[in-house]
């Protein structure tokens, strides 16, 4: 996978400065070949539980949208590297779809590289866990019946929405990048109990327009950042903002009182917990 390259790559750069030594890394030029799209087709298990489907996806464009209520997943892959054919696995009531190995012998140069996954999913109950490297993401989860989702990605530039309500109560929405632009739009649409977000360095919006059904936890924790939370006048929430380095700027309808901010508002409660390394939090509507 792609993203288990940078890491290495940026030790071998930072050890080439902090030490003078002039390292030479071959450029690993790849030839693509044809553009080839694979069907993908997954039937949906049967299963009185949400059904576990994890998908693993390395460089390119993934997006997922909802689809024919018949199918757990369906769409295409289309890439032009030969190692990049998706691979699906299916055991019971566990789904897996990952991209093929792709078996690098230097940096490479991915100037002509095409990776495209565009997948439509099922109303079935799902656990949703997807894993990413530097990708370009849009998620489309409204109309879906997500019980937990897990996002894991690297360098990402990534947009998630929710834009109609999930059809089933969510437990934990856990969303970890690194230095990434992402944006989750409708999160009060996701109904869900805890949502966990950890990142590295970048720029970082979570709107929670939608109907909240019930009370839910939020726990932030950033690197060097600038965040926004939108969040509609009329919710009750409590906000805490643990990190001294933080500039943090708030509409008119809060409350601060050192590093609590208040909203008052009448039905389910957000409980905000805000982690911040460095940078700016900007609470608007």
């Amino acid at each position: 996978m792609i993203r288990k390259l940078l890491p290495v790559v940026l030790v071998l750069a930072l050890g080439t400065i902090a030490c003078g030594f002039n390292v030479n890394v071959p450029i690993h030029t790849i030839t693509p070949g044809p553009l080839v799209t694979d069907p993908i087709n997954v039937t949906a298990p049967d299963s009185a539980n949400p059904v576990n489907l994890s998908l693993a996806f390395g460089a390119g464009t993934l997006n997922i949208h909802p689809g024919s209520n018949s199918a757990l997943v369906s769409g295409t892959a289309s890439y032009n590297i030969a190692d990049f054919k998706p691979v699906v696995t299916v055991n019971g009531s566990n789904v897996r779809i990952e991209q093929g190995n792709w078996h690098l012998t230097g940096i490479p140069d991915l100037s002509n590289i095409k990776n495209n996954w565009d997948l439509s999913m099922g109303e079935q109950p799902l656990n949703l866990s997807i894993e990413a490297g530097a990708y370009h993401a849009d998620y489309h989860f409204g109309g879906l019946a997500l019980a937990n989702l897990s996002v894991k990605d690297g360098a990402s530039d990534a947009k998630m929405n929710f834009a109609s309500p999930n059809l089933t109560e969510m437990s934990l929405l856990s969303y970890e990048t690194g230095a990434s632009n992402v944006l989750l739009t409708g999160l009060g649409y996701a109904d869900f109990a805890s949502l966990l977000f950890h990142s590295g360095a970048g720029n970082f919006t979570l709107d929670f327009t939608g109907g909240l059904k019930r009370d839910g936890s939020v726990d932030i924790e950033t690197g060097v950042s600038n965040t926004t939370l939108v969040i509609p006048s009329g919710i009750p929430v409590q906000l805490t903002v643990d990190g001294g380095l933080s500039n943090v700027t708030s509409d008119s309808g809060w409350t601060r009182n050192t590093n609590l901010y208040t909203q008052t508002g009448s039905g389910p409660q957000l409980t905000i917990v805000v982690h911040m390394g460095a940078g700016n939090l900007t609470i608007t509507k």
